[in-house]
């Protein structure tokens, strides 16, 4: 009787609910949802999309940290694309996105095959690899300023034990940039491990024990069944690291400050020096929308060239 006065009163709570007011309904659910969301997107706002109008407006002015206001309509980004500097910076900063994205991803795809393994101690190993990414810009850029040091540095120690002499990591304008995208391997590439570790522990076993059968290899089972698999989290990692590396500032600022003779300057640092220093907040401001204008280029020519494999298929 019990379970029948239950079954009783919840059809008739349905049956209320249902001839219910809607829009009462509706009111209290929608106001019940903004409430919840409504903290963050004030936030956002003032935090975010502000800033990004103020920018933008400031690009057409001659703003300055003095205080002095003038507008020049287009005039800061005639100067801008005129400015050799600039184009030496966006060079050095796309130099560094081709030397240092592919190995990022490369590297961050095999060091989750190894991590994945079902082996004693792989715990040990993916700490090991992500470690690094919690560390501060400040600390890593001082690790490795003692690391690439010409005297007393443990890399150039080893490269003399093997019977090599040393090399001027830092000093070098033919090496600088190539210390830094070593720099940079090791202290992010645990960010885009930890992608590809989940990913890979989504891939259902099956689909390797039946490859197994068919007396596929480990070769084999990466190329068939491993990459196909991962073409969604390789072309988001792809994408946030170019993003990444189209934005370095920290690790050249700390490590080489723009040098030596420019060689190592990025455009972010491009437009730290000219607002900050040369106190023309309206001209970097202007400098800051190339790149992100340049940014939204290259992310849409990537998910163009990612999603056509995918159509295909």
């Amino acid at each position: 009787m019990s379970e029948m006065l239950i079954q009783q009163e919840a059809a008739q709570s349905a049956r209320q609910a249902r001839t219910a007011p809607q829009g009462k309904v509706n009111w209290r659910t929608q106001l019940t949802g903004w409430s919840f969301v409504l903290p963050f997107l004030i936030g956002y706002a003032i935090f975010t999309l502000w800033p990004v109008v103020l920018g933008f407006r400031m690009s057409f002015y001659n703003w300055s940290l003095n205080g002095v206001t003038r507008f020049l309509g287009l005039g800061n980004y005639q100067e801008l694309l005129g400015d050799a500097d600039f184009w030496s910076s966006l060079w050095h900063t796309l130099y560094f996105t081709v030397l240092s994205t592919p190995i990022l991803v490369i590297l961050a795809f095999f060091l989750a095959l190894l991590a994945n393994r079902q082996m004693p101690g792989r715990w040990l190993f993916r700490t090991a690899f992500f470690i690094p990414v919690a560390l501060p810009i400040a600390v890593t850029a001082i690790i490795w300023n003692w690391l690439y040091q010409p005297g007393f540095g443990l890399i150039n120690n080893i490269l003399a034990g093997i019977g090599l002499g040393p090399v001027d990591w830092l000093n070098d304008a033919h090496v600088a940039m190539i210390s830094i995208v070593i720099m940079t391997v090791w202290w992010t590439v645990g960010s885009n491990f930890l992608l590809y570790l989940a990913g890979l522990q989504q891939v259902p076993a099956e689909l390797y024990e039946a490859a197994a059968i068919d007396g596929a290899g480990s070769w084999a089972k990466t190329i068939s069944i491993t990459l196909p698999q991962l073409s969604r989290i390789t072309m988001l990692v792809v994408i946030l690291q170019v993003i990444a590396s189209l934005q370095v500032f920290g690790q050249m600022y700390l490590l080489t400050g723009g040098g030596p003779n420019f060689a190592t300057r990025s455009v972010v640092e491009y437009m730290y020096e000219t607002g900050f220093s040369s106190f023309r907040m309206g001209f970097a401001s202007a400098a800051s929308y190339i790149l992100f204008i340049l940014m939204l280029v290259i992310t849409i020519l990537q998910f163009t060239l990612f999603q056509r494999p995918q159509r295909r298929a």
